[in-house]
């Protein structure tokens, strides 16, 4: 791949540094440029993470002139991200974005359509799609090994809403659009449409507040959900673990467990953090000689956010804004997941299943 230079638009987003060393870390990014309103933070972050920064700016505009610059990372509030957005993109820039895009399916989708209509590449920060267990995960699907869909069983709870800083935007409907699910709990959704290549589509939801903060997003939530295959499917997601310490790069912060049910066997694997094994069962033919396996990763050291597998998932997204295929997650992808979300929402408010 060329050497390319790239903006980071946002530095205030939970994030924001996190995808700063991503891009400093990969070796064909050769300079940074960092947009934010607010010239102190645009400063300090310079003084404390200035590898590769070649320019900083407040004015937007003169980031998006830059014809030198072949894509932008937005780390953004869900509210303040589209329109910024849809202004980078018809700038003629490829933008990836932290996920959700925005507060809804429906902004998404609008983000989404300038990106075909401009030519542009849109991507979105699922990263767990370059995670070797997950890859692998998909690949057994694919290769008919548990066979046909039955059901999924997702379990992603995390540490408590008061060690998050209850007062941050993520608890605030108005600027985050949700809680849980549309911050955590979506990246548990595209790992299954991922891995099953199966379309959900009917969501029952039923959310609540339980943290005792004062907040007005949902921090609980319990899903069922109907497959387009026939399959079913459950999730559970909240923020409830009382003894995991705290911060949004916590290592040791969750209790997460997958399960995918097939005809001829199963894929399950959980952790409290990246999962590093799988474990297999198949009653396939090509397994009859070893049916239970279990598939160990070692994972290689990077700074970057998601570590070697992030610095991966951003060099694709790069060699796809030079032409050789598609990114590892795109608009598409991001819009499937909102449409499951905000499909759980209406089905909390209505007390119905909803179809997607």
């Amino acid at each position: 791949m060329q050497e390319v230079q790239a903006a980071l638009l946002g530095l205030s987003h939970p994030h924001s540094l996190a995808h700063l060393r991503t891009l400093q870390t990969v070796a064909e990014v050769a300079s940074i440029t960092l947009w934010d309103p607010d010239a102190e933070l645009l400063q300090s972050t310079v003084e404390n993470q200035g590898e590769k920064v070649s320019g900083t700016t407040t004015d937007l505009d003169s980031v998006l002139a830059q014809e030198e610059i072949l894509f932008v990372v937005g780390a953004l509030r869900n509210d303040l991200g589209p329109p910024i957005f849809i202004k980078a993109l018809e700038a003629g820039k490829h933008l990836i974005t932290d996920k959700p895009i925005g507060k809804t399916a429906v902004e998404s989708t609008e983000v989404a359509a300038v990106a075909r209509r401009e030519q542009r590449k849109l991507g979105v920060f699922y990263q767990n799609r370059s995670l070797p267990p997950i890859r692998d995960a998909r690949r057994i699907v694919e290769q008919g090994l548990i066979g046909e869909l039955v059901s999924v069983e997702m379990r992603m709870v995390t540490t408590q809403v008061q060690v998050r800083n209850p007062r941050h935007w993520l608890f605030n409907q108005d600027k985050a659009g949700g809680g849980i699910l549309s911050w955590l709990g979506c990246h548990y959704i595209d790992q299954i449409l991922n891995i099953t290549q199966d379309e959900i589509v009917s969501v029952a939801a039923q959310l609540a507040t339980r943290s005792g903060e004062d907040i007005d997003v949902e921090d609980v939530a319990a899903l069922s959900l109907g497959f387009a295959s026939g399959a079913v499917g459950t999730m559970h997601a909240g923020y409830m673990l009382a003894m995991s310490g705290s911060g949004y790069h916590n290592a040791v912060g969750y209790d997460t467990y997958v399960g995918v049910n097939g005809r001829l066997g199963r894929i399950t694997y959980g952790s409290n953090g990246t999962p590093t094994s799988i474990d297999v069962e198949s009653a396939h033919p090509s397994w009859a000689a070893a049916p239970k396996r279990t598939f160990e990763y070692t994972f290689g050291d990077s700074p970057a956010y998601g570590g070697a597998s992030g610095e991966k998932f951003l060099r694709a997204f790069i060699s796809a804004c030079q032409g050789n295929g598609e990114p590892l997650a795109t608009g598409e992808d991001a819009i499937r997941v909102a449409k499951v979300v905000d499909a759980a929402y209406e089905s909390n408010r209505t007390g119905r299943r909803v179809t997607v």
